[in-house]
């Protein structure tokens, strides 16, 4: 394969097969690209059996591809999308290490603004970042249901245009951008003004956004992230206030991933979140008092898990 095209079809791994791996897995298997999901045995367990079911409100399908709980199924693969959770990146991408081919070129899906940096400091591979705007979900094991989007923006790159063109014909908009950092701290700022409070009252964000007072308490939160983007330095594409009022709209039955998490009973990515505007906050002389509320309230709650 060149290094400077990908050709088609593609052998893709799916690292972290969660509901984002799986969506875009199932997507780019749907369009015969050779796919293996890599995750927990209950969902492999039920993809051997039956394919992936991948629900939206499109189609209903029972998806053909590979599953693994082993890492070591990355192995010849020349995408990776990496999906795992953010607290998960380095301890991954070490174990991953031994196992990629030289090719293949990793493609970090993943909440958060530092984690393609760094898994690059574990990784000799191609590492390239990308914003994903999905909701999605496990509905069960071996099925994940769309509720809406699915667009992904990735920053530039050797292969980047010919990624997205296989994206884009595999039924996932893809556009090239060179200011991914600006969008993945965009996308930071949605993250914490939806997620903790979705997390906390476990309620998808049309119900939660009609919540008394809730409207204001996330753009305190939008504000705070702000003053931290404006001290860093990050230019935001967009109007970030006209997203977030929006977002509810256009995923009203979705719930937040920290909230699905809780409701799991598994780790949540709030030190990624709102903590990690706590932390640059204190880094840059910042107050945060609102977003320190959000976080310490999830990791109450996570520490609740039997």
């Amino acid at each position: 394969m060149s290094t400077s095209t990908f050709s088609s079809p593609l052998r893709v791994a799916v690292v972290g097969a969660g509901a984002v791996g799986c969506y875009y897995g199932g997507m780019l298997a749907r369009a015969g690209h050779a796919v293996v999901l890599i995750g927990r045995p209950t969902h492999v367990q039920a993809i051997a059996a039956n394919g992936l079911r991948v629900q939206t409100q499109a189609f209903d399908e029972q998806v053909g591809l590979q599953a693994s709980t082993d890492l070591a199924a990355v192995a010849g693969a020349d995408l990776v999308l990496f999906s795992v959770k953010s607290p998960d990146t380095e301890p991954t991408g070490r174990a991953l290490a031994a196992h990629l081919s030289p090719q293949a070129l990793v493609l970090t899906l993943q909440n958060g603004v530092d984690n393609a940096e760094r898994l690059r400091t574990v990784l000799p591979n191609e590492v390239a970042a990308a914003v994903v705007y999905v909701a999605t979900e496990m509905a069960g094991p071996g099925h994940v249901r769309h509720h809406g989007r699915g667009e992904l923006v990735i920053e530039p790159g050797p292969r980047a245009e010919s990624l997205a063109r296989l994206l884009h014909e595999a039924g996932v908009p893809t556009e090239v951008s060179p200011d991914v950092r600006g969008a993945l701290w965009a996308k930071l700022v949605l993250n914490c003004a939806y997620n903790a409070i979705s997390a906390i009252t476990q309620l998808p964000y049309g119900r939660m956004v009609e919540g008394a007072g809730v409207p204001r308490l996330m753009g305190d939160l939008v504000a705070e992230c702000l003053a931290v983007v404006q001290a860093e330095g990050v230019q935001l594409p967009g109007d970030i206030h006209t997203a977030v009022e929006r977002l509810a709209g256009t995923m009203p039955a979705q719930s937040s991933s920290t909230a699905q998490d809780l409701a799991r009973g598994k780790p949540t990515e709030i030190d990624h979140l709102n903590g990690f505007i706590v932390r640059r906050g204190e880094a840059l002389g910042i107050a945060t008092p609102v977003n320190r509320a959000m976080w310490a309230l999830v990791k109450l709650l996570e520490g609740r898990r039997p």
